[in-house]
């Protein structure tokens, strides 16, 4: 069992996201990658369904995503700027790694959609906090195109979601600290 808790949650408080476009090399190796996507798969998973996958887009495919993401987007909305086809070019190749996190609900007569949901968000939320344990950021991100039926058929096929784009690399600059909620304002005490 862990028994440096301070430690833990200190990691904790101290992860926060950076912009995928302000990340840079180094990214994650081969070893350090492997050991975040085992750990983001150590979450609650009632009925141990494992109700999402990740893929790993690799650096030599990212121009080929980029270019598979913008036609999607020219598919999905026939009247798009190229600027806006350009954006999605360069989505695909930002950060050192890119991560696409698959929702992949399982039948079950005993555990809801719901609670497999919950686990995915679970896992991306450890693939987070794991990145950052081995010294990296991360972010996680969805945009139009995890809403995309195209753009998740790149990468699996219905009833599969995208859960998110997860991209992981060094910050080119200081993170800054978003406003987060007053725990006061959050949290509170049940009264029967």
């Amino acid at each position: 069992m862990f028994n440096d808790r301070t430690s833990a949650t200190t990691l904790m408080a101290s992860r926060r996201s950076g912009k995928p476009r302000d990340m840079v090399a180094p990214g994650p190796d081969d070893t350090q990658l492997a050991r975040i996507l085992a750990a983001a798969t150590r979450v609650p998973d009632h009925g141990k369904l494992a109700p999402w996958r990740f893929l790993v887009v690799p650096q030599t495919a990212r121009d080929a995503l980029g270019e598979r993401l913008a036609a999607c987007l020219r598919a999905d909305r026939p009247d798009v700027h190229a600027a806006e086809l350009d954006a999605a070019r360069d989505f695909a190749r930002q950060a050192p790694a890119l991560v696409v996190a698959l929702f992949s609900p399982r039948d079950s007569a005993k555990i809801p959609a719901w609670e497999q949901e919950l686990s995915a968000g679970a896992a991306c939320m450890a693939l987070l906090v794991a990145a950052h344990a081995e010294g990296f950021v991360g972010s996680w991100l969805t945009t139009w195109a995890a809403y995309s039926e195209r753009v998740r058929d790149l990468f699996g096929q219905a009833p599969e979601r995208i859960a998110g784009f997860m991209f992981i690399g060094s910050p080119a600059r200081e993170l800054s600290e978003r406003p987060r909620p007053d725990p006061a304002q959050v949290i509170g005490v049940w009264q029967p």
